[in-house]
């Protein structure tokens, strides 16, 4: 990576102890550039902030009504939970619903990601399972999507499966990038990820809240009818208390993070797109981040609730011993 820009810093005892390095780029409905820190051209693996997207060719298809799987259930489709108890109820509920196995999803069995949970799984003496994994909403999407194009439901996870080609396509519209020329790895939960610039994240997040300018009817209607769920469901985004979960409870801002540090937001009445992403895949920053970004563009910054304590940095014992704040090194327009 290079052109990464300063973005924040941590501070103890009154001396810079930590800077964050990394990337924003804000664009219009027109998908001109409004705000950029560092080489809004750098390209980044989109992770799970693709979700809300990837999910769209199994909503295209009306799946979830197909099975009778409800808003707030398929609202995981574009999700990362943590594992709380409705996120694995809902998990369960569609499995069942639409007769799919949890054994074929090709994750390992993990825990909860919510220590809470956790906990009580764990005092219960219950196994790790793949229902817990923070994308298994995706995979029953990506798993339903598989079977209804012909495909061996086995082999939802593979490059070239009929599944992921059609993701491949979807990410392909909403980036405005060839096929061929979208990099593509292996995500976490082993199955493909794809890479795009900056900029066109942000594009990509300005399309799903202006999903006239997808460029496919059918998945124009499909955001058209999915976004709102993850505003009427915000906790099923990721949890209870968490930063993207409290965002989408605001009808006005669609939030979803990714691993290593990529956080996306579409902002419903100004039609704007924006995507952050620090180097060092620091996720602590974020709320302090989106609050400097929202002030830039003359929007005001976050309300205190959603700032969560995140200027604050805390030892082991409880004790305050340092802050961060933004400090972004905006490229020159």
């Amino acid at each position: 990576m290079k052109g990464y820009a300063r973005l924040a810093v941590e501070t103890r005892a009154g001396m810079e102890d930590k800077i964050h390095l990394g990337y924003i780029c804000c664009v219009d409905e027109g998908g001109r550039t409004l705000l950029a820190a560092g080489d809004p051209d750098q390209a980044v693996f989109i992770r799970s902030a693709a979700k809300p997207i990837q999910a769209l060719p199994t909503i295209s298809r009306r799946l979830d009504e197909k099975y009778g799987i409800t808003e707030e259930e398929s609202a995981l489709f574009g999700a990362s939970h943590m594992g709380q108890e409705c996120h694995t109820r809902a998990i369960l509920s569609m499995l069942q619903k639409a007769d799919l196995r949890e054994e074929d999803m090709c994750m390992l069995p993990c825990r909860p990601e919510c220590k809470k949970t956790d906990d009580e799984r764990i005092a219960r003496g219950l196994p790790m399972r793949k229902i817990y994994h923070n994308c298994s909403g995706k995979h029953v999407a990506l798993m339903l999507l598989q079977r209804e194009l012909g495909g061996n439901v086995s082999d939802y996870w593979k490059r070239g499966s009929m599944c992921q080609q059609e993701v491949l396509r979807t990410i392909s519209l909403f980036t405005g990038l060839d096929e061929g020329h979208i990099p593509i790895g292996v995500d976490g939960c082993g199955v493909p990820v794809f890479a795009a610039p900056m900029k066109r994240i942000a594009l990509a997040f300005m399309r799903l809240i202006r999903p006239g300018r997808i460029g496919d009817e059918a998945l124009s209607d499909a955001a058209r009818r999915f976004v709102p769920r993850l505003h009427r469901y915000p906790y099923m985004v990721k949890g209870y208390g968490d930063f993207s979960s409290l965002l989408c409870g605001n009808e006005n801002t669609l939030a979803k993070g990714g691993a290593n540090g990529l956080f996306c937001i579409g902002l419903h009445k100004e039609g704007i797109g924006i995507a952050i992403r620090t180097v060092d895949g620091d996720a602590r920053s974020r709320p302090l981040l989106v609050s400097a970004v929202l002030e830039k563009l003359g929007l005001g910054p976050l309300p205190h609730e959603a700032l969560m304590g995140s200027d604050m940095i805390y030892n082991d014992t409880g004790e305050a011993v340092g802050e961060a704040h933004a400090d972004i090194e905006w490229n020159e327009r």
